[in-house]
């Protein structure tokens, strides 16, 4: 075998090692590509937003579904025990809230859920809560970070008014209520 055939064995081998190793990488591009748009897809259905640059954030930080549905539903029982009961028509309102973000029971966070309709979540699942948003808000720009705060807060607030009043009239929120909606909406404030 003379010099260059083996110089050309060489460079047909090192070619051919480069070409895999270029096609995987795309491979795995392409993959990447189509799981966030997965991800954004679940996004849009779990908070109504349809903003693409805000979806394509909230994948980028690692932010799921499932996850943020669990934490969507936060606000929404914190505000619904805030006067220490749990009325029949907040539960309504936040199962309604639930229904609306895909959380049945066969969804992951059902489960989890399905308990805070029984007893009060401890306080470290408000803490919890707290932190998470804390820190993604810290992440998104004024108007995602407003987006998100306001397809949340709309949610809980709508559960505030499910059982104020009486008959139907006077001030629907109560003020245990009110305070509530205050500290869960200072958590979208930048730290």
């Amino acid at each position: 075998m003379s010099i260059d055939d083996t110089l050309r064995k060489r460079r047909k081998a090192f070619e051919e090692e480069f070409f895999k190793r270029e096609q995987e990488r795309l491979r795995e591009a392409l993959r990447h590509k189509h799981e966030i748009a997965h991800v954004k897809e679940e996004l849009k259905a779990v908070t109504g937003i349809d903003d693409d640059a805000i979806l394509d954030r909230l994948a980028e930080l690692g932010v799921h579904a499932d996850t943020l549905a669990a934490i969507a539903l936060v606000p929404l029982v914190e505000v619904a025990w805030a006067d220490g009961k749990l009325d029949a028509p907040e539960k309504e309102a936040v199962l309604s809230a639930a229904r609306e973000l895909g959380i049945d029971p066969r969804h992951p966070a059902y489960e989890l859920f399905s308990g805070w309709m029984v007893h009060r979540p401890q306080a470290r699942m408000l803490d919890a809560w707290t932190a998470y948003v804390q820190g993604l808000a810290s992440q998104l720009d004024e108007a995602e970070r407003a987006a998100l705060r306001d397809k949340l807060m709309g949610r809980a607030r709508a559960v505030a008014e499910a059982a104020g009043g009486f008959l139907g009239l006077g001030n629907k929120v109560s003020p245990e209520e009110e305070a509530a909606l205050g500290m869960l909406e200072n958590a979208f404030e930048k730290s």
